[in-house]
């Protein structure tokens, strides 16, 4: 789209809100690796699938971040979730974990201990 008035200016900021309103605030938090070690891995479909599952379940109040290289390059993609100030980080997700993480341990407060890796308290 090509802007051609204050109006499409406006019209575009409106549409980007509603696109980046599931990364912003909120209380859980999700990361997605995104450094190249994730990304060759295949974390750039994890996180499309995080956005996708988020819109298919309606879920606001959860932020979405990408960081990058934590020097886990072995057990990439990596997908953290923050949750009631404990940090889980799960590994080697597939596109088909996300539901279940989402459901589980966002939506129930219950760990998917078969796909975490790592916990923080």
């Amino acid at each position: 789209m090509k802007i051609k008035s204050l109006e499409d200016l406006k019209k575009i900021r409106e549409s980007s809100r509603d696109l980046t309103s599931a990364r912003s605030g909120g209380e859980t938090v999700i990361i997605v690796g995104m450094g190249t070690c994730g990304i060759a891995a295949g974390a750039r479909e994890i996180l499309t699938e995080v956005m996708a599952e988020l819109s298919r379940r309606n879920i606001d109040g959860v932020a979405v971040q990408t960081t990058g290289c934590i020097g886990m390059c072995q057990d990439e993609p990596l997908l953290d979730v923050i949750r009631g100030g404990q940090r889980v980080t799960y590994g080697r997700v597939k596109p088909e974990d996300v539901s279940l993480i989402i459901a589980e341990h966002v939506v129930n407060g219950r760990v998917v201990d078969k796909l975490a890796i790592g916990r923080a308290d």
